[in-house]
């Protein structure tokens, strides 16, 4: 069977299943089984594939036709400018979590040391891009997820920055290390009910641990506010990822808890999901 073939067969039954993409998705399946860019699959749709690399194709598409989402299939999502090691113990990282870097970039000049603390970190894809970007600052990724801390620890050797981050397993209510210049949180904030609606690809796959925010989708987003107050200096600024219908009691929250809203970022498709705000 020649790729042009197989990648026929893929699309079908992805189609058939009713995934999204289902011929860019192939497509990615096959470049990862035979260890080639996309454009050599189109260049070349006549090379024919061995048995061994015919199965490894049909397991990976089995996996894909039961919802599993593709960047956990591939191992890897890119980010910002990055590319990320991803598995099942972390969220994906998602182009609208790029608004935390642009916002986090303005605050931090490119010749200054600041101290970061990220909450939540996951797979660590937004400490390491803004560390990326400005290699004289430190920083402390926690995450109450054992797992979701080694494939951060991964992501850090991967960029050479295993030495710019103290990893820590801890919950974010038993942290108390203070002093930070900055603090970026993208924290679990989708309520029971949006969680059950949600695509089944995200509902059965990703981390309920990284997705739910509680019966109101508040429990976390007001825990790294409360919490900032106390691990931020003064004028340190915090700047926090939001559900799209969170703006209002968010803000609430945070001027409760002392903090100066400078700005609200909208994502992609218009919607506020990022507030940056100023400890006072």
């Amino acid at each position: 069977m020649n790729y042009s073939q197989i990648l026929k067969k893929g699309e079908n039954l992805l189609k058939k299943n009713n995934i999204k993409n289902p011929y860019l998705d192939t497509e990615l399946i096959l470049s990862k089984v035979i260890k080639k860019e996309r454009e050599e699959i189109l260049l070349n749709p006549n090379n024919k594939l061995n048995n061994k690399d015919i199965i490894k194709f049909k397991n990976y598409l089995i996996r894909r036709k039961k919802k599993e989402p593709i960047a956990y299939i591939l191992g890897h999502k890119y980010f910002w400018k990055h590319k990320f090691f991803t598995n099942k113990f972390v969220l994906i990282p998602r182009p609208d979590t790029e608004l935390v870097i642009e916002e986090a970039l303005k605050f931090l000049p490119d010749d200054n040391s600041k101290k970061i603390l990220d909450i939540g970190t996951g797979s660590g894809c937004i400490l390491l891009s803004v560390l990326k970007e400005r290699p004289k600052c430190r920083g402390t990724a926690i995450d109450i997820s054992i797992k979701a801390i080694n494939v951060a620890k991964t992501n850090a050797k991967l960029h050479q920055l295993e030495n710019k981050i103290n990893f820590i397993n801890i919950d974010i209510d038993k942290y108390n290390s203070n002093n930070y210049d900055l603090i970026i949180s993208n924290p679990p904030y989708i309520n029971s009910i949006d969680l059950n609606r949600l695509d089944d690809d995200i509902k059965f796959h990703e981390p309920k641990l990284a997705l739910s925010g509680g019966s109101d989708g508040f429990r976390n987003i007001e825990k790294v506010i409360v919490k900032s107050k106390k691990l931020l200096k003064i004028n340190g600024k915090l700047i926090l990822e939001i559900g799209h219908k969170q703006k209002d009691k968010s803000i609430q929250i945070l001027k409760k808890n002392g903090f100066y809203i400078n700005k609200l970022s909208k994502d992609l498709s218009g919607k506020d999901r990022c507030v940056v705000s100023t400890r006072l």
